[in-house]
């Protein structure tokens, strides 16, 4: 079997970078770490464990496609004959047994392009906001559209495809799943333990600037693919704008002719939503408490994902540089 290739992508992740490497480094791989101008020692600690280290020229817009990209390119570079390439975050850590399961998927399943794993949040109660992701990243088993940022993909198909969308501060992943299923991949999701994230989201403002980030995703995604026969991201860009902005002018428009039954009218309508995604919740076995906060929060993060559409689209018009929404500084 040829060697697996990894390709870390981090900024400013401390201590959790360390743990992400030692987790890759192993018998038969090559490990690849790309820095997106990091403050802390994040370069010197990587280049203590005998990884390769790519430092992103700082003139350049960051983006974890582009970092991820110059990593793949590092990579190819140490061994053209790499076949499969597993992509992980910084702030993640590799299950033991992953690549090679992984890898076996891969080999037996010569259609698909892309597998992925269980994604679990590590520390799930430390935060409300961690556990939002938690149940996030619990997505059913078998064939998918996406993938997230981690993930293995077969080599050649991530060429023939030129690789993540080097300018997307957002949704790299599932846009360049889209591309990968046009020229005929697959994207499976295999019932096994992948990767244990870390997010340390500790403050509603670092969820807001996350969750903004997530809208902007869906704006953009839509605007490359939305006319495409799947309408990739049509639908979810459509809900924010609804739930975001119409019902809630509409609901205002009302309040003088309704006598402020509109106002009444658009909680009850967030009150269904809610009850609808806590529902859906319940049903992937998330307990009752678990199920409350996610379906309130997923109420209420169609204010920043519109927040996020807007930024989108006001920029695409202007054509403005867009620049990543940092959301795990201090400053967050």
């Amino acid at each position: 079997m040829q060697p697996i290739g990894v390709v870390v992508i981090g900024r400013n992740e401390g201590e959790r970078l360390y743990h992400c490497l030692k987790s890759a480094i192993g018998e038969n791989r090559i490990v690849v770490y790309v820095d997106s101008g990091s403050t802390d020692s994040s370069v010197a600690l990587a280049q203590s464990l005998d990884v390769h280290v790519v430092e992103l020229d700082s003139s350049i817009p960051f983006t974890a496609a582009r970092a991820r990209n110059v990593g793949f390119e590092h990579l190819l570079q140490v061994n053209p004959e790499v076949e499969f390439v597993q992509f992980v975050d910084g702030d993640c850590r590799i299950v033991e047994g992953w690549l090679e399961k992984a890898e076996r998927s891969l080999v037996a399943h010569p259609d698909v392009v892309v597998v992925c794993g269980r994604r679990r949040e590590e520390f799930p109660h430390k935060s409300i906001y961690n556990l939002l992701c938690d149940i996030e990243w619990n997505t059913p088993v078998g064939e998918a559209k996406a993938c997230g940022g981690d993930a293995m993909m077969r080599v050649n198909a991530f060429k023939k495809v030129g690789g993540f969308n080097p300018v997307l501060i957002a949704g790299e992943e599932p846009e360049l799943c889209v591309r990968l299923r046009q020229i005929g991949g697959k994207i499976l999701r295999i019932d096994a333990e992948m990767t244990l994230h870390d997010a340390q989201i500790l403050r509603f403002g670092q969820w807001w600037k996350r969750t903004i980030r997530n809208g902007h995703a869906y704006a953009e995604g839509a605007w490359l693919h939305g006319r495409s026969p799947e309408r990739h991201w049509v639908r979810e860009s459509r809900r924010i704008w609804l739930w975001g902005l119409f019902f809630p002018l509409l609901a205002i428009a009302g309040v003088l002719p309704t006598m402020g039954l509109s106002i009444v009218l658009l909680l009850l309508a967030y009150a269904f939503l809610a009850y609808r995604v806590y529902r859906f919740t319940r049903k992937r076995n998330f307990p009752p408490s678990d199920a409350i906060v996610y379906a309130l929060f997923c109420v209420l993060d169609k204010f920043p994902q519109l927040q996020g559409q807007i930024k989108f689209h006001l920029s695409r018009l202007s054509k403005q540089q867009r620049t990543i929404v940092e959301y795990k500084m201090a400053n967050g």
